[in-house]
């Protein structure tokens, strides 16, 4: 990491409880974790065909032989991005003087990225939850927020995941979801960017910030823009807009003022 910075593989037994009263039964299970293998695939072959360099990927799961569509190809790279970019301002701001927590992290490669080697618990602290929190009811999710903003004295928080789940797109995201087995238990709290924000604010953090994916798209740089739009022809932009706007990159901080943690922006 340079520095001497450590970061963070595992962590010790966890003192927020989640709700008992919500378990899920082993269909919702199986379904949640299918995701996790769907999204895998859908990065391992964005990355074959020059959207990203991730050479860790292979290791997890096989180049499919069916090809992706070009609006989810450039809305995995969007995510990609996003969190690596905050990833990275959080870095330069502790120069890696920091550990990474990855909740819910399945098959993702950003360990190996990282070149993650061991866990001391030193603060500051990232947490990175891509996908993870709308799998959880709205208190579950409650409550492990407050454990992290109790538990850590200087500390950053990106969450990526759905948001503007009440209109008509939204609904048919997650009855496609319903019809593979897998309920997202919080979208309650992924209504509208307000929301997620207010969830993080209302929990202990006390800065939050969310943009939707296409407003984050819209900021990309546009040497990277043209690079990845000239891999392959797109001709639903509209159904690409339609996507994006239904997913966001959150980021909340505690602490860090001496650090400057407050003023990392997107």
């Amino acid at each position: 990491m340079g520095k001497g910075g450590k970061t963070a593989t595992f962590l010790r037994e966890p003192s927020f409880t989640p709700c008992s009263s919500a378990s899920t039964s082993d269909a919702d299970d199986e379904g949640v974790r299918g995701t996790c293998e769907d999204a895998s695939l859908c990065k391992r072959f964005a990355v074959s065909i020059g959207y990203w360099h991730d050479p860790y990927i292979q290791h997890f799961v096989r180049l499919t032989k069916e090809r992706k569509a070009p609006e989810i190809n450039r809305g995995y790279f969007a995510r990609v991005y996003g969190v690596n970019q905050l990833m990275k301002a959080f870095l330069r701001k502790t120069e890696c003087h920091c550990q990474i927590l990855n909740l819910g992290a399945g098959m993702d490669t950003t360990f190996w990225r990282l070149k993650i080697l061991i866990w001391f618990k030193i603060l500051p602290t990232l947490l990175v939850a891509e996908c993870v929190l709308v799998y959880m009811t709205p208190e579950q999710s409650a409550n492990l927020l407050k454990w992290a903003a109790n538990s850590f004295e200087t500390a950053m928080l990106i969450n990526y995941e759905q948001v503007n789940m009440g209109d008509r797109f939204g609904q048919i995201m997650i009855e496609n979801l319903r019809r593979r087995q897998c309920d997202l238990a919080g979208v309650e709290t992924c209504k509208s960017l307000e929301s997620q924000k207010e969830r993080l604010l209302s929990t202990g953090w006390e800065t939050a910030s969310a943009v939707d994916m296409m407003e984050l798209y819209s900021r990309l740089p546009r040497a990277e823009v043209t690079r990845i739009e000239s891999l392959e022809f797109l001709d639903e932009m509209e159904l690409l807009e339609q996507l994006m706007q239904h997913y966001c990159l959150c980021w909340a901080t505690k602490g860090g003022s001496e650090l400057g943690l407050k003023e990392i922006i997107y």
